[in-house]
C-alpha cells in the first residue's frame, strides 16, 4: 500500500482522521497553492481558495475511490475551486471573464507578495489573455512542469488535446513577449 492510501485510509478512520488531514495539509499545501495563484492571480483569493479547497477534500474523502492518484484528485478539486471562484467574481461584478482576469492581474502588482519584475508581469499578462483550457494546460505544463498524463487526469481531457492546447498557448505568450520587447527562451514541451 503506498503512503497516499494509507493517508487516506486514515483520513476515512475518525480516530486518525485529524492528524492525517494535517500530515495532506502538510504534504499539498505548497503545490496546491501555487496551482491556485496561477489560476486566480493574487496571494489573498489563491489563499481563500485553498481554504475551500482543503474543505471541500476534508468533506469529499470518502467519495475517493482511488481510481486517480490524490494528488490528481486534489488539483481537479483545487482547479474546478479556483474557476468557480472567477466565475462567481465575474457574476457579481457584472462583468466577462476576460475582465475579472485584467482586474485580477491589475491586483497583481499591488499585492504585497508578487515579487517579480516586468517581464513576470508580461508573462501573466500573456497567460491571463489566453483562453481558459490554454491557461490551465501552460500553468501546469511550463510552471508545475507536470506531464500530460498527469495534465490529463486532473482535467479529464485527451493528452492530444492538451499537447495542442500547450503548443497554441506557448505561441501566444511568445508573440505578446516578444510585442513587449521581452526575450524568450525556448519553452519546455
Amino acid at each position: 500500500m503506498n503512503q497516499d492510501a494509507v493517508l487516506v485510509t486514515r483520513l476515512k478512520h475518525p480516530d486518525t482522521q485529524n492528524q492525517a488531514f494535517r500530515e495532506l495539509v502538510s504534504v499539498y499545501q505548497e503545490r496546491l497553492y501555487w496551482h491556485i495563484r496561477r489560476i486566480v492571480l493574487t496571494h489573498q483569493n489563491a489563499d481563500d481558495v485553498l481554504q475551500e479547497t482543503f474543505i471541500k477534500v476534508f468533506r469529499n474523502i470518502d467519495g475517493f475511490k482511488g481510481e486517480s492518484k490524490l494528488y490528481s484528485w486534489m488539483y481537479r478539486i483545487a482547479t474546478n475551486e479556483a474557476l468557480s471562484f472567477l466565475k462567481r467574481n465575474s457574476k457579481i461584478q457584472g462583468i466577462s471573464g476576460e475582465e475579472i482576469q485584467q482586474n485580477q492581474l491589475a491586483n497583481l502588482r499591488a499585492d504585497p507578495y508578487f515579487d517579480g519584475d516586468q517581464a513576470e508581469y508580461e508573462l501573466q499578462q500573456a497567460i491571463a489573455e489566453l483562453p481558459e483550457k490554454q491557461r490551465l494546460v501552460f500553468n501546469m505544463k511550463y510552471f508545475q512542469e507536470m506531464k500530460y498524463e498527469e495534465i490529463s487526469e486532473i482535467l479529464e481531457t485527451s493528452v492530444g488535446g492538451l499537447k495542442a492546447s500547450y503548443h497554441l498557448a506557448v505561441k501566444k505568450v511568445e508573440r505578446h513577449l516578444k510585442q513587449e520587447g521581452i526575450e524568450t527562451t525556448k519553452t519546455k514541451d
